[in-house]
């Protein structure tokens, strides 16, 4: 039975998910940190054309990020730098290849959908081989590999992608690895023209325990905590909305959907007052 609900429900439910009411507003790195805990993972900055939750949003409010260096909205930026390396979040290049940040315990699940299979030595060529990963990415992954943590200027250096023809080879490599959480950053090196420079190294080097509690989450239940943990963020959303943000096949979305929605962890058929479209509701928008 179809179940309409005005718009202004669905936008009171984001307020306090995204953080929106200037009284919950985000004005210290541990409130930060608390709150990706208890939101599973976000953006960093807010993304066009997707509506999730981001830092900046709770920290800045809901406006464009700034082009001036001094908006105060920007502070977190060095909130983001200073916890690089601390293991207080995950945060790489993973959804739709934007800055993300996910918690410690929702960070397996993510890894578990990933072609890591537990041997950072060979599951890299396996994709080379397979053709699903680039002549770029596999020379930076090796470089990492063997030297360790490297910084952005020496890491193009030793993978002789120098010059101007591999800008965007090198920067489409750097993305690849993360999106499949292969590398990230963990530090900021005073490197370059602007002395700022990203430092890098393997996943499992920087979190050795990720492999291993991954290794017992089914790519099944990976992505109905995945989905749940996104619905609940919403509120309520759309099936293709969902889809574009993981990156998953249109018949692996429709599955985990409709599991779901038999086990009683997503509504369908809801639809609100002047927005489009079928919208799947969580439990917890519901009751509201």
């Amino acid at each position: 039975m179809q179940k309409l609900y005005p718009r202004e429900l669905l936008e009171a439910y984001r307020v306090q998910t995204y953080r929106l009411d200037p009284a919950q507003k985000i004005t210290h790195p541990d409130q930060a940190l608390e709150w990706v805990n208890e939101r599973g993972f976000t953006y960093f900055w807010p993304i066009k054309g997707v509506d999730f939750p981001s830092l900046w949003v709770t920290v800045a409010g809901s406006r464009p990020v700034a082009d001036d260096h001094d908006d105060p909205g920007h502070i977190t930026w060095g909130w983001k730098d200073d916890a690089l390396g601390k293991r207080r979040w995950y945060y790489a290049k993973l959804l739709r290849k934007k800055a993300t940040l996910i918690s410690l315990a929702m960070a397996p699940y993510f890894y578990a959908l990933t072609e890591n299979y537990g041997s950072p030595e060979e599951d890299y060529l396996e994709m080379y081989e397979q053709g699903r990963l680039t002549q770029a990415a596999k020379l930076v992954y090796e470089v990492l590999l063997k030297e360790g943590a490297v910084n952005t200027i020496d890491l193009r250096k030793a993978a002789r992608l120098t010059s101007k023809q591999s800008d965007s080879e090198f920067n489409r490599a750097l993305e690849m690895l993360q999106a499949d959480m292969k590398i990230l950053p963990v530090g900021v090196a005073e490197a370059g023209a602007w002395h700022y420079s990203f430092i890098y190294d393997l996943v499992p080097r920087h979190y050795p325990d990720l492999p291993e509690k991954a290794r017992v989450i089914s790519e099944s239940v990976a992505r109905e905590k995945l989905v749940d943990v996104y619905f609940r963020s919403l509120g309520a959303g759309r099936a293709s909305e969902l889809k574009k943000l993981f990156g998953w096949s249109p018949e692996i979305t429709q599955r985990t959907l409709g599991k779901m929605v038999e086990k009683g962890m997503l509504i369908e058929d809801i639809h609100f007052e002047e927005l489009p479209g079928d919208f799947l509701g969580h439990p917890a928008f519901i009751s509201v």
